[in-house]
C-alpha cells in the first residue's frame, strides 16, 4: 500500500533547523524531497559529531531526502529550479523575505511555472511587517516573544540565558507541515496551490499555552492556581538517589488532596498553614518539603509510581536521552532508526513518531546524501537531461558536489 504522501514531490530549499525539519516530516511520511544546497551546503554539514564526512546533526533532518547543488547566482541554476518547480507539488524555503525574490525564485515567479504549487516561506518574523528584515533564529526569536524571560522568572529565578533546545525552530516546522498539508488537501478542491507565510515569532506565541494568562488584566483569586504553571510541579529524590517529576501543582484545588493521601499524610489536611489554596501557595515550601521526605523514604521510582499511581498522580523519572532511547518502551514502539553513516556502519537517530492502522510504516527511509550526490540522477529523471548536458554544467559550476575523499 501506498505511504500517506506518496507521489508528492518537494523541492526543498531550507537550511539549518525549522524548514530541513518540515521536510523531514514530509520525507518520513513519503513524498519526494529533493533538497537543493548552494555551493557552501547546508551550514549543519559543518557540524560535529562526524563520520565518513556527514554529521550526525545533518543526518538527523535530512536522511531520505536526495541533494542537489546549484549555484543560484547563475541563470542556468535557476532554470533549473524553475523546471524542478513545474514538476513539484510543493516548494519549502527558510531564507529571510526577499531573497528568493532576488533569486528570480519568489512565488510570483514559480507560481506562473506552475499555478498548483503549494509554496512555503519560513522566517523569523514573516514577510511583512517592520522586523521582516531582522535575522532570526531560535533564541533571538525565542527572547523576542518572551519565552525566555518566561523561563528565567518562573524557572530561572530571573537569571535568562539561552535554551539549548530550539523550540521555536521545531514548533514552526510542526506548524508549517500542518499548513502545508491542508493547502495540498485544498488544492483537491480547488485545483490551485497558494503561498504559506510562517513567522517563527507567531508560531512560538501560537504554541505558548501561557499567553492568554500574560495578558490577564483583570482581577485574580487566590485560591486558584494560574494557567497551570508547571514550574512548582515538585522534584524529589528516592532513597537509591533516583530524582522523579510528579505532575500537578501541590497547592491546587484536588492535587492537595492526592499528595497527601501519596505521601500518607493525611493529617495535614487539618494544618492551618494547608487550609486553602491560597494558604497552600503561601506555605508552598513546606508543603514541597513533607513531599520530599516522604520520597526519600521510597527505595526506588517504581515503587514511587505505584504509590502516586494509587491516588491518580503521575510521575516521571528523569533520565538521560540514552537512558530512554535504550530502554524497553523505545525498542517496542521504534523510537530509533539506525541509519547507514555511508562507511559500512550506523548513526542513531529518532525515528518519525507516527503509527498509521491502515497502510505502510512512516518514518526514516533511505539514506543521508552527500552535497549534489542526486545531481545527474534528478536531472535525467526529473527534466530529462542528457549525461552531456549534466557534465557540462558540471563543469561549468552550475552543479557541483562534495564527497569525502579516498
Amino acid at each position: 500500500m501506498e505511504t500517506p504522501l506518496e507521489g508528492i514531490r518537494v523541492l526543498d530549499f531550507t537550511r539549518v533547523l525549522a524548514g530541513p525539519h518540515c521536510t523531514r516530516m514530509l520525507c518520513d511520511l513519503g513524498a519526494e524531497v529533493i533538497k537543493i544546497e548552494p555551493p557552501a551546503g547546508d551550514v549543519t554539514r559543518f557540524t560535529y559529531p562526524r563520520r565518513n564526512s556527514m554529521p550526525t546533526y545533518y543526518v538527523q533532518q535530512n536522511t531520505g531526502k536526495r541533494s542537489v547543488s546549484l549555484d543560484l547566482q547563475r541563470p542556468e541554476a535557476v532554470e533549473i529550479a524553475l523546471e524542478l518547480a513545474e514538476r513539484s507539488d510543493v516548494l519549502v524555503e527558510n531564507y529571510r523575505p526577499g531573497v528568493m525574490d532576488r533569486f528570480g525564485l519568489g512565488y510570483d515567479a514559480v507560481s506562473a511555472r506552475n499555478p498548483r504549487i503549494v509554496y512555503t516561506s519560513i522566517s523569523g518574523y514573516g514577510a511583512t511587517g517592520p522586523w521582516r528584515d531582522r535575522r532570526a533564529y531560535a533564541p533571538v526569536v525565542q527572547a523576542e516573544v518572551g519565552l525566555t524571560k518566561s523561563q528565567g522568572d518562573h524557572g530561572g529565578h530571573g537569571a535568562y540565558r539561552n535554551d539549548r533546545h530550539s523550540h521555536a525552530d521545531l514548533y514552526t516546522a510542526l506548524d508549517a507541515a500542518a499548513a502545508l498539508l491542508a493547502a495540498l488537501y485544498q488544492r483537491e478542491r480547488t485545483g490551485r496551490g497558494q503561498w504559506i507565510d510562517v513567522a517563527m515569532a507567531q508560531v512560538t506565541l501560537y504554541l505558548n499555552e501561557h499567553v492568554h494568562n500574560d495578558l490577564w488584566d483583570g482581577d485574580t483569586d487566590p485560591n486558584w492556581i494560574r494557567s497551570f504553571g508547571n514550574e512548582h510541579q515538585p522534584v524529589v529524590t528516592l532513597a537509591n538517589g533516583d530524582q522523579v517529576i510528579i505532575a500537578g501543582h501541590p497547592a491546587s484545588k484536588g492535587n492537595f488532596e492526592m499528595y497527601i493521601g501519596a505521601i500518607e499524610r493525611p493529617d495535614l489536611a487539618h494544618d492551618p498553614r494547608f487550609a486553602t489554596p491560597a494558604s497552600r501557595q503561601e506555605h508552598i515550601d513546606d508543603l514541597v518539603a513533607y513531599i520530599r521526605e516522604y520520597a526519600a523514604t521510597v527505595p526506588d521510582a517504581e515503587a514511587f509510581e505505584a504509590q502516586c499511581s494509587r491516588f491518580s498522580l503521575a510521575v516521571g523519572a528523569i533520565r538521560s536521552v540514552a537512558e530512554v532511547c535504550d530502554s524497553e518502551w523505545a525498542r517496542e514502539r521504534g523510537v530509533i532508526a539506525e541509519v547507514d553513516d555511508r562507511g559500512g556502519g550506523t548513526y542513531r537517530i529518532p525515528n518519525a513518531p507516527w503509527t498509521f492502522s491502515d497502510g505502510p510504516g512512516v518514518g526514516v527511509r533511505g539514506t543521508p546524501r552527500y552535497r549534489g550526490e542526486d545531481n545527474a540522477e534528478v536531472l535525467r529523471e526529473v527534466l530529462g537531461f542528457g549525461d552531456a548536458d549534466i557534465e557540462q554544467l558540471a563543469e561549468s559550476g552550475v552543479l557541483s558536489e562534495h564527497r569525502p575523499r579516498g
